[in-house]
């Protein structure tokens, strides 16, 4: 085998994963980089002969299909598809998975934009939900709907109250039901957790936060384990059983993919995923600490954390607990207080770029969920730490809170 020739990745070490799966040496030019394909259509060698598969770029580019095969290799799933946004693969996925008359049993503390897409989007077109708590699996087991349920849909950790589930658990649930087990892995990343390994069907991103990890690409994935089929084996779209099938049918039908600069800068930010992700959970842990011990602060959530109520889940199917804080201030007025005076956290929504950055969560990113039986405290502040000196991060925050 020469260097140019392609390598199966598969028994490599993760971070070797995210540097090289999908990612051979352009056969042009050697280029160790793969290429911006920054085009919308290809020649054909003669009609329906097609040059390595591609006709069209909402169809395939190579820039995305190198994108897609490396999270599906950091993941340990079949097929990733790379999408526009993370409410984009969400979207796709729900549209794949079910049909009017559907039911998803989704988190009580999910992210604002997947409850705004699963009650004011779906719900519409006939697909019902229930809110349940992740981290009790008797709760999520009564609201499952057997023969009607086609989702338990988790976040862990959970956005933004940190809600850690057992996945092991959940997914044992979901399969006694007849139910596939999407989890949103956008908080760890597959460089602290792998769902697919530990029983989830689908694994969700938004590759916005840390796997593009500059906050400068918008994007979303949808990685689907090895030989998962529909829920109760319907067919569909293509005539196959298979969720893969489903979700590529999609993806090419709706169009929301991932364009080829969007898919790079993507790329780029996947090759150095784990070691800022021991950076972030290295700081985290810190800053989670300091606020512990501050006496305006009431409430710290941190999984890492040992009074933390899923701490011990967390250290089971974790490899360290991220770069996500919440905490309480006693008061609406606190809070929006410390947000307002933080220098080096910037307010801003979004997480999982190297600066560090804090907002408001019932006011900013949660502020869909007002009202409904997914409202977050009003106290509650979410910083998501970076990767600067943790002292800096650690001065600000306490002349914030001392104000």
């Amino acid at each position: 085998m020469t260097n140019n020739d392609t390598h199966d990745w598969s028994t490599a070490g993760f971070a070797t994963r995210a540097i090289h799966a999908g990612q051979d040496p352009d056969a042009a030019t050697g280029a160790v980089v793969p290429p911006i394909y920054q085009v919308s259509t290809y020649k054909q060698d003669g009609v329906g002969n097609l040059r390595g598969g591609y006709e069209y770029s909402r169809s395939g580019n190579p820039t995305r299909t190198a994108l897609e095969d490396a999270l599906a290799a950091v993941e340990g799933g079949e097929r990733a598809f790379a999408f526009s946004s993370g409410l984009a693969a969400e979207d796709v996925l729900l549209r794949a998975v079910c049909t009017p008359g559907s039911h998803v049993v989704m988190p009580d503390d999910a992210y604002g934009g997947t409850y705004r897409l699963i009650a004011r989007v779906h719900g519409p077109w006939g697909v019902e939900h229930t809110p349940a708590d992740m981290c009790d699996a008797g709760a999520v087991a009564a609201a499952v709907r057997p023969g009607q349920t086609r989702v338990v849909w988790v976040e862990t950790p959970s956005n933004p109250l940190l809600g850690v589930a057992d996945i092991a658990a959940l997914a044992k649930v979901a399969h006694d039901a007849g139910a596939i087990l999407v989890v949103d892995n956008t908080f760890a990343t597959p460089a602290l957790q792998t769902p697919l390994a530990l029983g989830a069907d689908v694994v969700v991103h938004s590759t916005t936060k840390y796997i593009g990890g500059h906050s400068d690409v918008v994007g979303g994935a949808v990685v689907v384990g090895a030989g998962i089929e529909l829920p109760a084996g319907a067919a569909g779209p293509t005539g196959t059983t298979s969720v893969a099938d489903a979700v590529g049918f999609y993806q090419n039908a709706a169009g929301a993919v991932a364009g080829p600069f969007d898919a790079w800068l993507t790329l780029r930010g996947l090759k150095t995923l784990d070691v800022r992700m021991q950076r972030h959970s290295q700081n985290a842990m810190e800053i989670a600490q300091l606020l512990a011990a501050h006496p305006k602060v009431t409430q710290v959530i941190y999984p890492g954390l040992p009074e933390h109520e899923q701490h011990i889940v967390a250290a089971s199917q974790m490899r360290a607990f991220g770069g996500m804080i919440s905490f309480r201030t006693g008061s609406l007025d606190s809070a929006l207080q410390v947000v307002d005076r933080t220098k080096v956290f910037t307010l801003a929504e979004s997480l999982g770029g190297v600066e560090s950055l804090i907002e408001h969560p019932g006011k900013m990113t949660h502020a869909s969920v007002a009202g409904s039986a997914l409202e977050v405290p009003d106290d509650l502040v979410r910083v998501s730490v970076g990767i600067e000196d943790v002292a800096d991060l650690r001065a600000d925050l306490e002349q914030a809170l001392d104000g």
